[in-house]
């Protein structure tokens, strides 16, 4: 979390020095809000995976949902957006050991589902390569974080995860077709860990079986959709 933190201010320094440099310069003809609607493929990205006594891997769903950004521009190239979503996924173990409690040597466990609420934060550049301004790349960077909700336990008894904030990482494009509407293709890359614990004590008679775990999901979020600007 101090990284993090550390990351958003020295963003924020980045930032900051960019407007005052800009501020003066900057064309003032320009529309300063614009909303986008988004169907986004979200595609975790599983690694570091550390299951507690039985161990084996961690397996996440692929999902695809709705999304909805709000930007506001404080130049012509510099702005700020705010993007919402949540998508609900699927996990499991692999490969677990499950002798311990008079089970296989390698198994996989159901863990049931989760949602997630990852209201993102970020800081964007935009970019204008072209005379008629038709394409519009940028790319952006900020702070995320995923609210982990309404989980439901599968084979275990409960699972439940912890909050965490992350990194953001985004690259994308606007291809205007008026003056107001635009379409848009995006990549978002989030640097996202949780520590998970998992009570299976009803796999085992109601013994107490607490196991903990721990997972990078660093999902990679696809995106298109169509925008206004106002």
């Amino acid at each position: 979390m101090k990284k993090v933190l550390l990351a958003v201010v020295a963003l924020a320094g980045v930032f900051t020095t960019t407007y005052a440099q800009t501020s003066d310069t900057s064309n003032s003809d320009f529309k300063k809000w614009q909303i986008r609607v988004r169907g986004v493929g979200v595609v975790p990205n599983v690694s570091g995976a550390n299951v507690g006594g039985i161990g084996g891997d961690i397996q996440i769903s692929n999902q695809f949902i709705p999304e909805l950004d709000i930007s506001y521009f404080f130049t012509k190239n510099i702005a700020a957006e705010l993007i919402l979503g949540t998508t609900k996924h699927k996990v499991n173990t692999t490969g677990s050991d499950l002798t311990a409690v008079g089970g296989p040597a390698s198994a996989d466990v159901d863990l049931g589902s989760v949602w997630l609420l990852p209201p993102t934060l970020t800081v964007q550049y935009h970019f204008y390569p072209g005379k008629d301004n038709v394409v519009k790349p940028y790319v952006g960077a900020g702070i995320n974080y995923t609210i982990f909700y309404d989980s439901k336990p599968g084979a275990v008894q409960k699972v439940k995860y912890d909050n965490k904030a992350a990194l953001a990482l985004q690259v994308g494009s606007d291809f205007n077709i008026t003056d107001n509407f635009f379409l848009n293709i995006d990549a978002k890359f989030l640097f996202l860990k949780t520590n998970a614990k998992v009570d299976a004590s009803n796999l085992v008679g109601g013994a107490p079986l607490d196991i903990p775990a721990s997972v990078r999901i660093n999902p990679l979020l696809l995106g298109f959709g169509v925008g206004y600007r106002f």
